[in-house]
């Protein structure tokens, strides 16, 4: 493993994550428009608490709730309440975050102007299930979702409709005068229909002005990492969002692509699935893309790959994902760690996890490539 070549592209990688950090594009969106001051903040998902930050820092003393992922709620602001919940899969967390979100709004005036912070993340960290589901039955389906292999844009459709505040349905409960919402966005296109199921779209015919901003995506991240490459002196080929189906064809057509890749810096940038067995073991898609890169680099000494998501958490693990070359791939135990969705354990045991903790933000997953 060269690990210096990680680390370069680890810092490449990191220059994307910088350029659309919760707090940065809270502010400088606040900044660029001429936001009213707001009688409440709301912000749900993993940079929940960075992006409330800015929010509070620009408006001091506001009523504020961010409701994000256990484990990033480092740096929360005095005069912040935050309610951490279980992702990917909701807990009991979940369910208070979703119920205090939905009482905050229905409370608010007719005089009243809401700011909504949306993040990725938020289609399980809040929830208000309909009549007759609970919490088990929402984790079951839940976990069904996450290894049937389906995109996030028909996961979230589903729980669209086993949602009491997904869907527009939480503004739909807002009876005051304005409402702006700014989302961080992890799906394609941008859709906020589709980021965190729809938690900050507003309903079909709100009766209060409505301003909708997509404030970081992954396009911007990728921007940002191509500078820093080429401020290294690379010279950057690919910059694509083209990491999209299941894992083992986004590694063959990646694969082919690397085998062929002239010299340079190579980026890729969307979000992979995976088809989970009944009992899969440690990792998520980001590792199991990276093993799988790894076959495909066997035996090369020009080629180094890092895949990782930008909110530094991939799959119910505390890394990122991982980072392989031309001697990362032996055949036998990679062969079987792929088939028991096991590539966490694989790249573990021979220093090839990428572990950055909570970045304060989520816009998919970015993978960096260096050849040559």
């Amino acid at each position: 493993m060269t690990q210096s070549r990680c680390a370069e592209a680890l810092e490449i990688w990191q220059a994307g994550i910088r350029a659309v950090g919760g707090e940065e594009s809270v502010a400088a969106a606040l900044c660029d428009r001429s936001a009213p001051r707001p009688d409440l903040i709301l912000a749900v998902g993993k940079a929940a608490v960075p992006m409330a930050r800015a929010a509070l820092a620009r408006f001091p003393g506001t009523p504020a709730l961010a409701v994000t992922k256990h484990g990033h709620a480092d740096r929360a602001p005095w005069g912040l309440e935050v309610i951490e919940a279980g992702h990917p899969v909701p807990d009991g967390g979940s369910l208070r975050g979703g119920r205090r979100l939905l009482d905050l709004v229905s409370a608010a005036g007719p005089e009243a102007r809401l700011l909504l912070l949306v993040s990725g993340g938020a289609s399980a960290l809040a929830e208000v299930p309909p009549p007759g589901w609970d919490l088990e039955r929402l984790a079951q389906e839940n976990r069904r979702l996450l290894a049937s292999g389906l995109d996030i844009h028909a996961m979230n459709a589903r729980r669209r409709e086993i949602s009491g505040i997904k869907g527009g349905r939480l503004l739909a409960a807002f009876g005051g005068a304005e409402a702006t919402v700014m989302a961080i966005s992890d799906v394609s296109g941008d859709d906020l229909n589709a980021i965190g199921s729809g938690i900050g779209a507003p309903p079909p015919a709100p009766g209060f002005a409505c301003t909708t901003h997509i404030v970081a995506s992954n396009a911007i991240a990728r921007r940002a990492a191509a500078a820093e490459a080429r401020r290294r002196g690379h010279t950057v080929h690919t910059d694509e969002e083209a990491l999209y189906g299941d894992v083992a064809e986004v590694s063959d057509r990646l694969g082919k692509a690397l085998s062929r890749a002239a010299p340079g810096v190579h980026l890729w940038g969307g979000e992979p699935t995976v088809v989970l067995p009944d009992t899969p073991g440690r990792g998520g898609r980001n590792q199991a893309l990276a093993l799988s890169l790894a076959r495909h680099l066997a035996g090369r000494a020009d080629a180094t790959v890092l895949v990782a998501g930008t909110d530094g958490t991939d799959g119910p693990t505390s890394a990122a994902g991982g980072c392989v070359d031309g001697q990362s791939w032996d055949e036998a135990p990679a062969l079987r760690a792929l088939a028991a969705a096991d590539s966490g354990t694989y790249l573990a045991g021979r220093d090839l996890l990428v572990e950055t903790g909570p970045t304060g933000t989520n816009v998919m997953d970015l993978a960096v490539a260096i050849i040559g």
